[in-house]
C-alpha cells in the first residue's frame, strides 16, 4: 500500500510537471512553480526509476533584434534626424526669404506728431494720422543669383543630410557585425577556457608524477589566464557595442540580441571596375563639395550684379491732418495723398561693392577648388579600400585554412591517442589551437566586412545594401 501511494503522488507530481505553464500560473497559488517544481520532480522520477523523461518548457526568449531593423530605428531615433529635418525647413525658408522680395511688402502705421512752422519729416515721411508704404523688386539681376544661390545651398543641405544618414547606417551596421561576431567568438572563448583549464589539470599531473617540469605548469597557467583576458576584453567589447546600440535604436539592452542570418551578404567587389569614379560621382561628400562651390558661385554673381541698373515698385498713401500747418504753407491742401510708381537706381561709384564682389569672386574659386580636392580624396580613398579588400580577403582565407589545419591536428592527436603515441595534453595542446584560429578567422572576418561596408558608403551604394531601398 505504501508502494502503491507513494507511486500515485509521483504520478501526480510528473502530471503537474506536464501542464502548460500558463495553465499551471492560473491554478492553485499553492502549487510549487518555476525551476525549482521541475528540479523536485525530476529527482522523485530519478529516485523511483519509472520516470526517466520529464517534459521542460523554458521561459521563451525575446526575439533577435534583426539587422534591417536596427538600422531603421536607428535612422529614424537618431539625433541627426532631428538635426537634419531643423537644417532642411531652414534652407527651404531661406530660398523662400530670396524669392518673396520680388511679392510686393506693405506696411501700415501712423506718423503723428506736433508741428511748429513748416511741417517737417519724421524718418523721411510727412506727420500723418494714417499711412501705408508699398514697396518690392521688379526689375534686380542680382536677385536672381541670390535666389539660385539659397537653392544651392538647399542642395547642400540635403546632401550634407544624406551623408549624416550614412553616419548612422555605417555605425549601426559595423557595430551590430561586431557584436554578432564577438558573441560567436565569447562562445569559441569559453570552450578555449574549459580547454586550457583542462590542460593546466593534466600538466599539473604530470608534474606530480615527474613526467614534466615545474615550467611547463607555468605555460599552462599562462594559458589559462591569457584566455580569461581575452574572454574580459571581448565581453567588455560586447557591452559597449550593446549599449551603443542600444542608443542609437532607442531599445533597451536586454532587446539588443544579433541574428545572424538577417545580415544582408555583402556584394563581391570586383578589382577591375572602375569604383573611384563611381564614388567620385556619387559620393556625398562629393557632392556636398560641388553644391557648396556652386553656391558660391551663384553669390559671387549675385555680387557683382550689385552694380547693374535695378527696378523697384514703390508707393505711398497718407492722410494728413490740418494741425500740422499744411494748409498754411501750401497753396492747396489735400488730406488723402497717394503716391506710386517705380525707383531706378545705377550704381555709377560704388568701391565698396566692387570690393564685396572679388571677395565673392575669390571664395567661389576656393570653393571650387576645395570640391575638386574632396573628389580626389574620395577617388584615393576609394581605390585604397577596394585593394584592401582584395588583401583582407586573402587574409580571411589564410586565416580559415589554418583553421582547417588546426581542426586536422586535433584529429591527428585523437589517431595518435589510440594508438599510444601521444597524450590527452597533446590533443589539449591542439584543441586550443585551433580555438585560437577560428577566433582569428572571425577577427580576419569583421575587418574584411569593415572594409566593405565602407566601400560601399564610398560608391553610394550603402543604404541599397543596408535596407534595399535606394540611395538618396
Amino acid at each position: 500500500m505504501k508502494l502503491r501511494a507513494a507511486f500515485s503522488i509521483l504520478l501526480f507530481l510528473t502530471l503537474l510537471q506536464r501542464l502548460p505553464a500558463q495553465e499551471n500560473s492560473q491554478g492553485d497559488e499553492r502549487l510549487p512553480k518555476g525551476p525549482r517544481f521541475a528540479s523536485e520532480a525530476l529527482n522523485a522520477s530519478t529516485a523511483s526509476g519509472s520516470f526517466s523523461e520529464m517534459t521542460h518548457y523554458p521561459q521563451t526568449e525575446p526575439r533577435p533584434l534583426e539587422f534591417r531593423t536596427a538600422i531603421e530605428l536607428a535612422v529614424r531615433n537618431s539625433a541627426t534626424t532631428s538635426v537634419a529635418q531643423a537644417d532642411q525647413e531652414r534652407a527651404r525658408a531661406a530660398i523662400a526669404q530670396a524669392t518673396n522680395l520680388y511679392v510686393p511688402s506693405m506696411t501700415v502705421g501712423a506718423a503723428l506728431g506736433y508741428s511748429h512752422g513748416f511741417p517737417l519729416s519724421l524718418e523721411g515721411a510727412a506727420p500723418s494720422l494714417f499711412n501705408v508704404n508699398l514697396g518690392g523688386l521688379l526689375f534686380n539681376p542680382a536677385q536672381k543669383d541670390y535666389i539660385r544661390a539659397a537653392r544651392a545651398e538647399a542642395a547642400t543641405t540635403s546632401q550634407q543630410n544624406a551623408d549624416r544618414r550614412n553616419d548612422v547606417i555605417t555605425e549601426t551596421a559595423l557595430d551590430y557585425m561586431q557584436l554578432d561576431l564577438l558573441e560567436s567568438s565569447l562562445s569559441i572563448q569559453n570552450q578555449q577556457r574549459d580547454a586550457a583549464a583542462r590542460l593546466q589539470e593534466i600538466v599539473g599531473q604530470r608534474v606530480q608524477a615527474g613526467v614534466d617540469s615545474q615550467v611547463e605548469l607555468t605555460r599552462a597557467k599562462l594559458s589559462v589566464a591569457r584566455t580569461r583576458l581575452d574572454i574580459a576584453q571581448a565581453r567588455t567589447a560586447a557591452d559597449q557595442l550593446r549599449l551603443r546600440l542600444s542608443q542609437l535604436t532607442g531599445l533597451p539592452l536586454s532587446a539588443i540580441r544579433t541574428s545572424t542570418e538577417s545580415i544582408p551578404k555583402l556584394p563581391e567587389v570586383s578589382q577591375t571596375d572602375d569604383l573611384a569614379a563611381q564614388a567620385a560621382q556619387n559620393n556625398a561628400s562629393v557632392k556636398t563639395a560641388e553644391q557648396a562651390a556652386e553656391a558660391k558661385k551663384f553669390r559671387a554673381e549675385a555680387e557683382r550684379k550689385q552694380l547693374y541698373p535695378e527696378v523697384n515698385l514703390a508707393g505711398q498713401y497718407a492722410l494728413l491732418a490740418r494741425y500740422n500747418n499744411y494748409d498754411q504753407f501750401f497753396k492747396t491742401f489735400e488730406r488723402n495723398n497717394l503716391t506710386i510708381g517705380g525707383t531706378i537706381r545705377f550704381n555709377f561709384l560704388n568701391q565698396s561693392q566692387r570690393a564685396a564682389a572679388e571677395a565673392a569672386r575669390f571664395d567661389a574659386i576656393k570653393a571650387r577648388k576645395e570640391a575638386q580636392a574632396v573628389k580626389e580624396q574620395v577617388s584615393a580613398d576609394t581605390l585604397k579600400l577596394q585593394r584592401s579588400v582584395e588583401q583582407l580577403s586573402a587574409a580571411r582565407e589564410v586565416a580559415d585554412l589554418e583553421h582547417q589545419l588546426a581542426l586536422a591536428d586535433i584529429d591527428a592527436a585523437h589517431a595518435k591517442i589510440d594508438s599510444g603515441n601521444a597524450t590527452i595534453k597533446d590533443e589539449q595542446d591542439a584543441r586550443i589551437s585551433e580555438h585560437q584560429r577560428y577566433t582569428a578567422y572571425l577577427n580576419s572576418t569583421f575587418e574584411l566586412d569593415k572594409a566593405q561596408v565602407q566601400l560601399l558608403r564610398q560608391t553610394g551604394d550603402l543604404e541599397k545594401w543596408a535596407l534595399g531601398t535606394p540611395s538618396h
